[in-house]
């Protein structure tokens, strides 16, 4: 009979580990970029092949103590900025050999737990959400943007059904006092028209806020658009997602890429049918059952992955026009 797994709640668990190391070979070398290098769960693993070596960006200064220390493992393999992946394209790399780029998009138990950060509805005091390098904060989104506004920001980037009662309530209390994480959550429940037991109600607004507040969605589409310029031939940019909007940005830009929409402004117009990626699975991979058991937290993962063909560098997609009422609801944030 089969053990029954328990997770430990105080851990970072790599999401899909074994699957992203399996897609992106680290054994047979090269130099992979690791853009959301956290607690360096992937890089740990990467690294353990010893002709790899790894890139590792996070925006997020608490992970530089971490990449730290796996540098004193190992010596000279391992290179870590305190940046954002959407200035991926901003790295010295002329003479590197990009065989991989990993994007997880989630966020670490670490990360949630950080009362500082205020990511999540059980923390106390003032709402915060910014991961580092950001420009305002979740307090001044609340605070400060119209209704209106807010109830676009919950609506479409968290999907929230009663995003303009939400944002009507917020308008009402914050005539009153300064709206902090505590009474934000008070709210939003107050705000709910139907309960939804087996999820909390502030979890699809949290979710739009940190997107907001992070930029989450041009972050994303400038990342995917820079990595797929400095990969090489056979190179592959493997990404992990964890709710519908993200996974639907990827999911996009893939098909987009590896369809005839995968145009080179310099080929001559008689190669323009060429294609340069290949998407070798259509469906994404998802946690086995006993990673999910393992690790709850797994259960809405997605991973994609695409490999490039040719060493080209300018690749077209139309990705920002598909997404372009995301980003102007992101353009709210310059009021600020």
């Amino acid at each position: 009979m089969e053990a029954t797994i328990v997770s430990d709640k105080n851990k970072h668990y790599p999401v899909l580990l074994k699957e992203v190391i399996s897609v992106i070979s680290p054994q047979h070398g090269g130099t992979f970029i690791d853009c959301t290098f956290g607690q360096g769960g992937y890089s740990k693993e990467i690294l353990k092949f010893n002709n790899s070596k790894v890139i590792g960006l996070d925006r997020d200064i608490n992970s530089e103590s971490i990449a730290k220390k796996i540098q004193d493992k190992f010596p000279n393999r391992l290179l870590f900025k305190n940046s954002k992946f959407s200035k991926i394209n901003n790295l010295k790399l002329k003479d590197e050999d990009i065989k991989g780029i990993v994007f997880d998009l989630g966020y670490s138990f670490t990360q949630i737990k950080d009362e500082k950060k205020g990511l999540s509805f059980n923390s106390t005091g003032e709402l915060n959400m910014m991961m580092g390098q950001n420009e305002f904060s979740a307090s001044k989104v609340i605070n400060n943007l119209e209704a209106q506004e807010i109830e676009k920001i919950l609506k479409y980037f968290g999907d929230e059904s009663d995003a303009k009662l939400i944002a009507k309530n917020i308008a009402k209390e914050r005539k009153i006092k300064k709206i902090d994480t505590q009474s934000l959550v008070k709210i939003i429940e107050k705000s709910k028209r139907k309960k939804n037991y087996k999820i909390h109600s502030a979890t699809k607004s949290f979710q739009a806020l940190r997107i907001f507040v992070n930029k989450e969605i041009s972050e994303l589409i400038i990342g995917l658009m820079q990595s797929v310029k400095i990969l090489k031939k056979n190179g592959v940019l493997a990404v992990v997602t964890f709710h519908s909007l993200e996974d639907k940005i990827v999911k996009y830009f893939f098909k987009s890429i590896t369809e005839n929409k995968s145009i080179s402004r310099y080929e001559p117009k008689l190669e323009q049918k060429k294609i340069f990626f290949k998407m070798p699975l259509k469906k994404p991979i998802v946690p086995s059952n006993k990673e999910v058991q393992e690790n709850p937290t797994s259960r809405s993962a997605k991973l994609r992955y695409i490999i490039k063909q040719e060493d080209v560098y300018e690749i077209e997609s139309d990705i920002s026009d598909k997404f372009s009422d995301l980003l102007e609801i992101e353009n709210f944030g310059l009021k600020l």
